[in-house]
């Protein structure tokens, strides 16, 4: 067995995990290739939040099968939130596949590969962190989630909240650093409940103060909060560390109280409008982004439209809209009938696409002759691309290495989804 290929759907969660893993494989003398047809050991990370990322998986799945059967020396291993606690159910579907591994447990596939190139892996394989990472890198901090909002699927797959210690995530960071990183985004499924489960009892503004001290890092970003937990303490840390961007996600997944109760989500509309007031207040130049899941059993014409108006008294820089399926094992799943039509789901969704569209539209034209700062992050269709502090995807055209460089930028073009920008002769110098 000598190489392998990661393939990925879903959350930053399952990419970080994906790097993780892959770090581990190369700690074990593996090669990472481009295409599975090249590959000795196949790995699916999978995502079962919604309907078409399970469907993507499984066609994937399906793919491997006649891969599997030309060469059955072949390693096929399925990982992520689609594997349960219980796998027979899966094995039955996919005899093919050698290995199941639940979301952060790579052990049963180490052991595989450890006996096939005849190492001990526990001997071998040191810090996850990726060996060649880019110049932006994910670092999971807390894993799990103890909410259990009735649409999700999370709890059941990523198990209770467990946070890494701050010394541990602090050590990664520099490590990543010593290897080219300029930029770390670190991440949990509810990121700012970092650890409450910890002795010491340290908060995502601790570690954020931690990481701030790091020589060579440039930015830190995180991701995704919860509202419940957003506290006063991180709000002042985002407002007083330079090297924390200011951008925040905030999931408020539905505008109208009864729906939000029926989700347990556990703060009503008023209180999240509260939140973001609060933000802004202390944090002026912040960009926000929330989700919100249109459809939700029960929900109404009305509801949706409290919905609507929620998102056009906020102008959120970012919405990440999707219309409500229903997941087997889930508290909405089991008790509550998907009464809304796809049909009025996709009208709803559009209607909300449109509307954000349209506010994006006037945010970024507005930056149209501002200077902003970008990390460069690399090159797409000939040109160079990054991101503003506030997230915003700026790219410009040079003939000159640019990557992993902090540059200037006099914003020229707008649109909705992105900017675009020329050079200044003002570059940024790195922090030392």
């Amino acid at each position: 067995m000598e190489s392998f290929h990661l393939w990925t759907i879903g959350c930053q969660m399952n990419k970080a995990d994906s790097q993780r893993l892959g770090s581990a494989l190369e700690q074990l003398g593996l090669h990472q290739v481009e295409t599975a047809g090249e590959a000795d050991l196949v790995v699916l990370n999978s995502c079962v939040v919604r309907q078409q990322a399970e469907d993507k998986v499984v066609g994937n799945l399906t793919w491997m099968k006649p891969w599997k059967s030309n060469e059955p020396g072949r390693v096929v291993a399925l990982m992520g939130c689609m594997v349960g606690a219980k796998t027979d159910d899966l094995a039955r579907r996919f005899p093919f596949v050698d290995v199941f591994m639940r979301p952060q447990q790579y052990g049963p596939l180490l052991d595989l590969v450890g006996e096939r190139v005849g190492l001990d892996w526990e001997g071998c394989v040191g810090a996850l962190a990726p060996s060649q990472p880019d110049v932006t890198c994910y670092v999971p901090i807390i894993h799990g989630c103890d909410l259990m909002c009735t649409f999700c699927i999370i709890p059941y797959r990523r198990g209770r909240q467990v946070s890494r210690p701050v010394g541990e995530v602090v050590r990664e960071v520099e490590l990543l650093v010593n290897r080219g990183v300029k930029e770390v985004t670190v991440l949990g499924q509810t990121v700012d409940a970092y650890g409450l489960d910890l002795p010491e009892k340290p908060d995502l503004a601790d570690l954020l103060t931690q990481l701030n001290g790091v020589d060579g890092l440039e930015r830190i970003r995180f991701l995704t909060s919860h509202p419940s937990f957003f506290t006063g303490e991180i709000i002042r840390a985002v407002a007083d560390l330079p090297k924390v961007c200011e951008h925040i996600n905030l999931p408020v997944q539905a505008g109208d109280d009864d729906v939000l109760k029926a989700m347990r989500r556990p703060y009503t509309r008023q209180e999240f409008i509260d939140l973001v007031g609060r933000i802004r207040d202390n944090i002026p130049h912040s960009s926000l982004a929330t989700d919100i899941i249109v459809g939700f059993p029960g929900e109404t014409e009305e509801q949706f439209e409290r919905t609507v108006d929620l998102i056009a008294e906020l102008r959120p820089d970012k919405v990440h809209c999707a219309a409500y399926s229903s997941r087997p094992g889930t508290v909405a799943g089991r008790t509550m009938e998907d009464e809304v039509s796809k049909d009025e789901k996709a009208r709803r969704r559009v209607r909300l696409e449109e509307l954000q569209e349209g506010i994006l539209t006037e945010i970024n034209s507005a930056l149209v002759g501002q200077k902003v700062d970008i990390l460069v992050e690399g090159r797409r269709d000939g040109k160079w691309h990054g991101r503003t502090r506030s997230d915003k995807l700026v790219f410009f055209q040079s003939e000159d290495e640019h990557l992993g460089e902090l540059v200037n930028l006099n914003i020229t073009r707008s649109s909705p989804w992105s900017l675009q920008g020329e050079l200044t002769q003002q570059y940024v110098h790195l922090h030392p």
